[in-house]
């Protein structure tokens, strides 16, 4: 591994001092952000130090100085190049602490710029091998900061720990094999001074796994394989095995079976679980692994601990559509019935939004939040789902494909990875959705380390003249559509919510828009230059609001996405960093 350093650690000190700012040393004193400074991220407006702003990952900020009233008067403060020809799926989310904004780049790198004047401190390339496999583009989704550390997932599926002053390595770990088609892409989380990750790689018969590592050495506390058969451990000990052997999985199935962590988790200090959405299984064709092949296509709750699993929902129980449930799990609190009630709600890449009691994962409900489910009729009141038989892809031969069918939503999901945002003050969740559908069928297919494992083909379609992208405003308490704003192409950036009844988003066309959270009327937008498929963040900065997101068209949509790919062909590609105030 290498890294590229621009700018000094006493160098940065100095301009700091001359913008006014506290020294870096001050910081340095303290260690830098805490356990208690991390699970405390959602209240602090002063920074962003968690992927999701906060460890339950809601999306929400108190500032309101930014609002429905002054919104028109954004402007940029500054924009920072990520610079070099890696110009492609800027999907990160930023980090700001003490003076410094911290973003990933596509292809596994690590940026430090100064918050005031956009002035990039230091750059981290990470040195991949040329055989990588990322399925679905080059992106990297976000960091994790610690105190004096700042740390990131690789594509060839390791985890990187800098200094977060001089972007200098810490630790380097491996957390699989990239040759047998593992990846990493997630922000990592951080709980009780522990690195929390997951895995990515589904589509070439990986086992999803999560695991924790020490926060200041890298070494691995546990490890918990996601896929029923598959033996967890414990401080380099046997922790029991996942599931129960061939449940649900026929013969050696479950040593190939997906189910890829690749997005990443959410903690709730009030229970005391993590939340970990895992993906499809493998390979897509169903017909090869009868059963309902736990925990894929799942929501789980794990002990931060031990990394046992203390329950489990799954969401598309026997996949056949590439429905990954992986989603975020975001949880709130509201009142049902009557009922004073702690839920979680993740909005499924099947198409549906689901309510659960996060305590023990009972169903609360499912209810459709995208144009049509062509998989599924609905919900039973025990939370199964009523598939639709004529739905799921004929069985194939030895030699030839199986009968198509036309499928919706197509496998890029209602919702892919783009989070949603919860809003405390409307209580509705802000959710970035897609309207398409494909035809699908099953080819024969057998397991190769280190080959795609699909067993299945497919041409993605639009299935509305007006849009493909929808975000919707919806009410957990009734399952019902508040609001929706549609978009011509697909929606691919992730949600922020602010107490200044605001709600921004970003679109492939290359804007940053801003909508009144209780209507959904567009108040306020701005040409990038590149479709924009970051997620935006704001924080409070010398008396004043900041919004900053990342711009730089990619990820998943340019490669899969078939003939709706080709209508949005011309977008540029990109990589900076926008940051935006009011203006005085």
């Amino acid at each position: 591994m290498t890294g590229r350093f621009t700018r000094s650690f006493l160098g940065a000190a100095a301009i700091a001092l001359v913008a006014g700012a506290a020294p870096l040393l001050a910081a340095d004193a303290a260690g830098g952000p805490t356990d208690a400074d991390l699970m405390n991220d959602a209240a602090s407006t002063g920074d962003v130090l968690t992927y999701g702003m906060g460890p339950q990952a809601q999306r929400f900020s108190t500032l309101n100085q930014i609002n429905t009233d002054t919104v028109s008067k954004l402007v940029p403060a500054f924009a920072s190049s990520l610079g070099g020809e890696k110009q492609r799926g800027q999907e990160s989310q930023p980090l700001v602490y003490d003076g410094t904004i911290y973003v990933t780049g596509s292809y596994s790198r690590l940026y430090a710029f100064d918050s005031r004047t956009g002035e990039e401190k230091w750059e981290y390339n990470a040195r991949l091998p040329d055989d990588i496999m990322p399925c679905c583009d080059v992106v990297n989704r976000g960091a994790a900061i610690h105190g004096d550390k700042i740390i990131f997932a690789t594509l060839d599926a390791r985890l990187v720990a800098l200094n977060r002053h001089t972007g200098k390595v810490v630790w380097n770990k491996q957390i699989a094999d990239y040759k047998a088609g593992y990846s990493a892409t997630a922000a990592p989380l951080i709980v009780k001074g522990m690195v929390i990750t997951g895995n990515s790689g589904g589509e070439f018969g990986i086992v999803g796994a999560v695991e924790a590592r020490d926060v200041d050495t890298g070494e691995l506390i546990w490890h918990r394989p996601v896929i029923e058969g598959n033996m967890g451990t414990l401080r380099g000990k046997d922790n029991g095995i996942t599931g129960k052997l061939n449940a649900t999985w026929q013969g050696d199935l479950y040593k190939t079976g997906g189910g890829a962590t690749w997005l990443g988790g959410t903690y709730d200090p009030e229970t005391n679980l993590l939340y970990f959405g895992t993906g499809n299984p493998a390979p897509w064709n169903s017909h090869l692994r009868p059963g309902d092949n736990l925990y894929t296509a799942s929501t789980l709750a794990i002990d931060p601990e031990t990394g046992v699993i203390k329950w489990h929902y799954q969401t598309t129980p026997h996949d056949g559509w590439d429905f990954d449930g992986v989603n975020e799990f975001i949880p709130f609190d509201a009142t049902i019935n009557g009922k004073p009630m702690k839920l979680g709600a993740k909005a499924d890449r099947n198409g549906y939004f689901f309510v659960l009691d996060r305590t023990n994962g009972k169903f609360v409900s499912a209810n459709r939040f995208v144009m049509q489910t062509t998989w599924a009729s609905g919900y039973d009141k025990n939370g199964k789902p009523i598939v639709i038989p004529a739905g799921r892809p004929g069985a194939p031969s030895a030699t030839e494909k199986g009968s198509t069918v036309f499928s919706s939503p197509s496998f890029l999901g209602g919702k892919n990875w783009m989070p949603m945002a919860y809003s405390k003050d409307t209580g509705l969740f802000y959710i970035p959705s897609n309207d398409w559908g494909m035809d699908i069928w099953n080819e024969p297919i057998a397991y190769k380390k280190g080959a795609a494992y699909l067993g299945a083909g497919f041409t993605i379609k639009p299935i509305a003249e007006d849009h493909i992208g929808a975000l919707r405003a919806m009410d957990p308490r009734t399952g019902k559509i508040v609001w929706e704003y549609k978009n011509k192409a697909p929606l691919w950036g992730g949600v922020l919510s602010t107490a200044g009844n605001l709600v921004f988003t970003g679109t492939p066309e290359g804007y940053l828009k801003a909508f009144d959270a209780k209507t959904g009327k567009e108040l306020w937008k701005f040409q990038t230059g590149s479709g924009v498929v970051g997620s935006p963040v704001t924080w409070e900065q010398d008396g004043e609001q900041y919004v900053a997101v990342m711009s730089g068209w990619g990820g998943a949509v340019p490669l899969w996405g078939g003939e709706v790919a080709k209508s949005f062909k011309d977008i540029n590609q990109g990589g900076s960093l926008w940051v935006f105030k009011l203006a005085k």
